[in-house]
């Protein structure tokens, strides 16, 4: 059924266009030329045009109907119109997502077309003549599919350096065709030029070869046939009473270059025969010399020597070659002349700014920024359009190549099917001939029939074998060439992702540095009442709005990056302070920002090494792999192994399940502490806080199990993150409780996590050593405005920086934490104070840097860079070391823990030998109180209240 009429890119020559190289037909070449297999497909350009019979129509005038079908290079359109003279086409075919097909067993000669929206059964005069199509059509597609679009910054020099490449891929894939199919030499007369001079193929009635659909499009072009037939009659015929056949031999006598008589389907003994076809060519002729042509082939062109029409369609494309590279030069000038004057208005922008000595100056800047975000936006919409079209098409043409999958498996199976049937029947033969019947009971007619007919039946075998064989080889080729097309599609929309990523990114890093604007016009202009102080306010509150349904109308989700991660932390902490507010504000667009830049750069291609890895075994491979991080879908896997390499000794089948059941049946002291702590895990994490979590009945079973593994630990707080984190990335409670078990047990110190804390309290000197060494500046400034940092440090060492890091930061650090120990939160330690080193010495007082100090943490989002610091910018740093520091200060603490425990002592004996005296009715504040932190079993540390 015929589609919607498309118009071709120039209505005035629906066949062929003018300017364009015209090829030669099948009467121009040597006949040595059109002939044979081996030789590659004809290299002059030749236009693809001839009739085809097309299926179609309604009811009782549905059937074959003559079309004439012409291709447009440009658009990779097929167009057909009733006859080579029409106007205008009726419809178009559109052969960049179609895909061909023949079948051995229809009439011959008859393919088909097969687009995402319609199927067109065609059918050409002969088997011939129809694999001459397909292979033009499927070189036609390859050609356009492979030419390459005209950036709008390159000029055209860049270009013609690409043709040689493009002209070595193109013959690539010619002979890559040619071992499926050999070249079909050009059929003379039903194609191109020749096929234009013949007459339309004759129906059994006119009616039946009109399309009633396109009805207004018929009407159009008939009126335009007899109107180009009255004026080609009145200018190409002599006097009313001159002979015709008298009237036409001067013309022929004026043109001696005209179309050989001697070209195949004319006999030259017949030349001055035929009146009406003599007629029907001057008329051709005749119409080609006006404006409004609808066939330019027949061009004044035609009729010149052919050297001198070479030379002029040579000259012609160079003229048009220099004037497109001139035209290209001319844009790429415009383009730098662009760019320059956006620098110049950057710089003048940004002196303007720096310049402005009111508050409205500088807003009047700032909305500036605010419409080229909006343009940056309207950018990244349209590239989004464009990727959603480009998955389309991708996932049209994998079904496309699955159909065609399954019709070739069908046809190999009765291929071989048929293969069977010759062999039994050849074996038949052979056994008749080694063991012919006797002659005397087989009458001799019988015999001679019989033989015939058995050699009848292996003729028409082996037609039908030829024929299956020709159609396999070509729907080979065409898959061949389909699965070539969709890779590159595919490529093609990773490329568009890829720079849709980037476009992303930095609209996110532009509304980061507007945000980090807003904050320091706010700082500068402090608790001002005026009308822009009213205004900065109104834009901070507008900025500080999360807008989740304009992220859920988004229609490319490039990252996972929403309002929650994929563990189910908050992008955007809440902070409760306006100031702060703003900075998560900005520290969420970062956050994204660093995510889609890493994305392609990073993440995929550590996805695939985690892929290829295989089996887990220790190795310097998989240390570098943990250190940059494991990939979230590997995570849990990598995970397990981990926890398996450190707590095997200890696991035991029904361990975990016998400890619950321990929990159960006899309270714990530590039972109260837990139940208080699980409302205070992860305030930041939906699955903590949601009612309907099971995520806090998990986190209280696995704490319960553990306090009755370790009864001289029991539970110290802290130990809630640790189990929740493990949890969030293993999902099964037993899993996060041997990954609880491997931290405090084997992985951390000994007394890390008992009642004195010693080893915790040993690791915060160990670190103030090391900053001493590798960041002398910055603790040189904090010792001087007399700082702390194991205020803050402390908890990281505890949690493992739980509470500190963004989830991204966190999990990758827990990756490496998990297979080299301590050293690597020492390593993440010292790089967290490097990669805010210049921060915090910009800061010159105290109080400034303990509020800096309470979210620094939480502004890195760099986690390339901070890895980059923490594994190289650190070295050296040998574990013998750390072991020597750590013996030092353990040294040197338990000996101030032994001189408190004397001065203890004697304060008791002092104060019991004074002996008071209380009054009655006074009582200590301890008395009946008990000794605190034994019945929790809680430690007693300012850090673990």
């Amino acid at each position: 059924m015929e589609g919607a009429p498309e118009k071709p890119p120039e209505p005035s020559s629906p066949a062929l266009r003018s300017g364009e190289p015209v090829a030669r037909g099948p009467e121009g070449l040597p006949p040595e030329e059109s002939e044979g297999c081996a030789r590659p497909l004809e290299t002059a350009p030749k236009k693809l045009c001839g009739y085809l019979s097309k299926f179609g129509g309604k009811g009782p005038i549905r059937g074959w109907k003559s079309r004439w079908f012409f291709y447009d290079e440009r658009k990779c359109h097929l167009y057909y119109s009733r006859t080579a003279q029409d106007a205008n086409p009726l419809d178009s075919i559109d052969l960049s997502s179609a895909v061909f097909d023949c079948k051995a067993d229809a009439e011959e000669g008859t393919f088909e077309i097969k687009t995402p929206s319609r199927i067109i059964t065609l059918k050409a005069a002969n088997k011939q003549v129809m694999l001459y199509w397909l292979q033009q059509l499927q070189m036609k597609r390859w050609e356009f599919h492979n030419s390459l679009p005209a950036p709008p910054v390159a000029p055209d020099a860049a270009l013609a350096g690409n043709e040689p490449a493009l002209r070595l891929e193109l013959e690539q894939e010619e002979a890559e065709l040619e071992e499926f199919l050999c070249p079909v030499k050009t059929p003379p007369g039903l194609v191109g030029m020749a096929a234009a001079l013949q007459p339309a193929p004759a129906m059994p009635s006119a009616l039946q070869n009109i399309s009633l659909k396109h009805l207004g499009t018929e009407i159009q072009n008939t009126m335009y046939n007899i109107r180009g037939n009255r004026q080609a009659q009145g200018t190409g015929h002599g006097p009313p009473g001159e002979d015709p056949l008298l009237s036409s031999e001067p013309q022929r006598e004026e043109r001696p270059s005209s179309p050989d008589p001697s070209a195949p389907g004319k006999d030259p003994g017949e030349t001055l025969k035929p009146a009406p076809k003599s007629s029907l060519t001057a008329n051709l002729i005749q119409k080609a010399k006006r404006q409004n042509n609808t066939f330019p082939l027949f061009a004044e062109g035609l009729t010149r020597n052919r050297t001198v029409q070479e030379k002029a369609l040579a000259l012609e494309q160079q003229v048009l070659m220099l004037t497109k590279e001139l035209e290209s030069q001319k844009e790429l000038v415009r383009i730098l002349h662009k760019a320059l004057e956006a620098a110049q208005q950057e710089k003048r922008a940004t002196s303007a700014y720096l310049a402005a000595a009111e508050d409205k100056d500088r807003l009047e800047l700032v909305r500036h920024k605010v419409r080229q975000i909006a343009e940056l936006g309207r950018r990244v919409e349209a590239l989004e359009q464009e990727r959603e079209s480009l998955a389309q098409t991708a996932s049209l043409r994998e079904q496309q190549v699955q159909e065609l999958q399954q019709h070739v498996q069908l046809l190999m199976d009765k291929n071989q099917a048929k293969q069977q049937v010759i062999c039994k029947l050849s074996e038949k033969v052979t056994q008749d001939f080694m063991h012919p019947p006797n002659p005397l009971l087989v009458p001799p007619e019988a015999a001679n029939k019989d033989f015939l007919s058995q050699q009848e039946k292996m003729e028409h075998l082996k037609d039908d074998m030829e024929a299956y064989q020709t159609q396999n080889r070509f729907l080979n080729s065409e898959i061949h060439q389909v699965t070539k097309i969709w890779r590159k599609v595919a490529e093609k929309e990773r490329t568009l992702l890829m720079k849709c990523a980037y476009l992303q990114a930095k609209n996110c890093q532009v509304e980061s540095k507007y945000l980090a604007g807003l904050r320091r016009l706010q700082e500068a202009m402090g608790n001002q009442g005026s009308e822009s102080a009213e205004l900065l306010r109104q834009l901070i509150q507008e900025a500080l709005q999360w807008e989740a349904s304009e992220a859920s109308a988004d229609s490319v989700e490039l990252s996972p990056i929403s309002e929650y991660d994929e563990y189910g932390f908050q992008t955007v902490p809440n902070y409760e302070v306006e100031d702060l507010k703003l900075l998560a504000k900005i520290q969420a667009l970062e956050v994204r920002s660093h995510h889609l830049l890493a994305h392609e750069a990073m993440e995929r291609p550590l996805r695939e090494r985690w892929a290829a890895l295989g089996e887990l075994a220790p190795s310097v491979e998989l240390k570098q792999l943990l250190r940059m991080g494991v990939s979230q879908e590997h995570r849990p896997r990598v995970w397990r192994w981990l926890i398996h390499r450190h707590v095997q000794h200890l696991q035991a089948p029904g361990r975990y399940q016998e400890l619950l059941s321990r929990s159960q049946t006899c309270k714990h002291p530590a039972a109260r502490q837990i139940e208080l702590d699980l409302n205070r895990t992860f305030t930041n994490n939906k699955h903590f806080t949601c009612p309907t979590s099971s995520f806090p009945d998990k986190l209280r079973r696995v704490l319960l199990a553990f306090s009755w593994q370790n009864p001289s630990i029991g539970y110290c707080q802290g130990l809630n993150r640790l189990a929740a984190v493990a949890l969030l990335v293993l999902g099964e409670e037993e899993s996060a409780f041997w990954c609880l078990v491997a931290i405090v047990e084997t992985i951390m110190p000994a007394d890390y996590y008992s009642k004195t804390l010693t080893a915790s309290q040993v690791d915060q000197r160990v670190l103030q050593d090391l900053l001493s060494e590798k960041l002398p500046r910055l603790m040189a400034h904090l010792g001087q405005l007399r700082v702390d940092l194991s205020f803050v440090t402390f908890n990281w060492f505890l949690v493992v920086f739980a509470d500190s890091l963004i989830s991204n930061l966190l999990l990758r650090v827990w990756d490496a934490f998990l297979y080299e120990g301590t050293k690597v939160v020492f390593r993440y330690a010292l790089a967290i104070f490097k990669y805010t080193e210049e921060e915090i010495l910009r800061l010159q007082d105290s109080l400034e840097i303990y509020q800096y100090l309470r979210f620094f943490t939480k502004t890195i989002c760099n986690s390339r860079k901070l890895m980059s610091i923490a594994f190289n910018d650190m070295n050296p740093f040998p574990m013998k070391q750390l072991q020597q520091l750590r013996a030092v200060h353990r040294e040197r603490l338990e000996a101030e823990l032994r001189e408190l425990e004397q001065l203890k002592a004697e304060y008791l004996e002092t104060r019991a030998a004074q002996d008071p005296v209380v009054p009655e009715g006074c009582t200590s504040d301890d008395e009946g109180d008990g000794e605190p932190g034994v019945a929790t079993g809680t430690p007693q540390s300012p850090f673990h209240s």
